[in-house]
């Protein structure tokens, strides 16, 4: 069940339908608007397929991608195999990743984030914290 105030956010777009994929770099789920997975389609259908290296990342990237809807009652399925690859068992955590959604079990999303809270300052500076941009913002 998605929670009310997602499933109120995402109501201009529920009836075009999501992608559920598994993460790359995590385990867990990844919920993408239909709008979001289509811009992402179009990038990767521009690589060159005859380079066995694209190819096999993107059957990688691709593998076990489900197209899903929101029910009326703002229930989203979740196939089986999606959720053995994410170890989802009963608690689920929904979390917010800019332009998508992530579902994780609860105990591993937890986890996740205090196994990476030692590392977030420098994290944050690396990512972040370059020299003023051309707005004069940093």
């Amino acid at each position: 069940m998605l929670p009310a105030a997602l499933k109120k956010q995402l109501s201009p777009i529920l009836q075009n339908g999501f992608v559920l994929k598994r993460a790359v770099f995590q385990s867990c789920l990844e919920l993408y608007p239909m709008s979001e997975w289509e811009v992402l389609m179009k990038k990767m259908n521009k690589l060159n397929r005859f380079k066995k290296k694209n190819n096999d990342f993107i059957r990688r990237f691709t593998a076990g991608v489900k197209i899903v809807e929101v029910d009326g009652n703002g229930r989203l399925l979740i196939p089986k195999d999606l959720m053995v690859f994410a170890d989802i068992s009963k608690n689920i955590v929904v979390s917010s990743a800019i332009n998508i959604v992530e579902i994780w079990d609860k105990d591993k999303y937890e986890q996740t984030i205090d196994d990476a809270a030692v590392d977030f300052a420098d994290l944050a500076e690396e990512v972040m914290g370059q020299d003023d941009d051309e707005d004069g913002i940093s």
